[in-house]
């Protein structure tokens, strides 16, 4: 695994949410986004938040991954058959956290990333190849099988996969 390349990733990711604080005006933010349900506000919460999740995908991978393949198969499995219910919670919690404003956001998003950096850091070489299996219907980017590496390069293809659907002026 590039730490390095997962680390300014990261990075840019994070200087992005605060330009888009900085400079997305109150109508822009109001706006639908492109090909989601939420508004361009609601939507960069939702980019923070895609790094927020990791930090408990990533607790996940360690108890997890230390277990028998077959626990985290069916640990998958019954999370996939909640789907649905996942994904109201899912557009519900963005469109609530939509309501801190992108300059929180940002704030908030400083401290996630940190705090990621920390981690990776910590994290093993050994560890990084450790795995489990996932939800795959719960997002675009879950695998099946996803590793300690898979779940830190996660957010940011999240981040670019949802960047793309803001319909701010720029």
């Amino acid at each position: 695994m590039d730490r390095r390349a997962v680390h300014e990733q990261w990075d840019q990711d994070r200087a992005t949410v605060h330009e888009l604080a900085a400079t997305a005006t109150a109508a822009e933010l109001r706006r639908p986004s492109a090909g989601t349900r939420w508004t361009n506000g609601q939507l960069v919460f939702h980019l923070v938040f895609g790094y927020q999740i990791v930090r408990a995908l990533l607790v996940l991978v360690r108890v997890f991954g230390r277990l028998p393949d077959s626990v985290s198969r069916r640990f998958a499995a019954a999370l996939n058959a909640v789907t649905p219910a996942f994904h109201v919670v899912n557009y519900l919690g963005s469109c609530g956290g939509g309501l801190i404003g992108p300059r929180r956001a940002a704030a908030w998003l400083d401290h996630i990333i940190a705090s990621l950096h920390r981690s990776l850091e910590r994290a093993a070489e050994a560890d990084l190849g450790r795995g489990m299996h996932y939800p795959d219907r719960w997002d675009p980017f879950f695998e099946p099988y996803m590793t300690l590496a898979d779940i830190y390069r996660y957010p940011a293809q999240h981040f670019a996969c949802h960047r793309q659907q803001l319909t701010l002026d720029r």
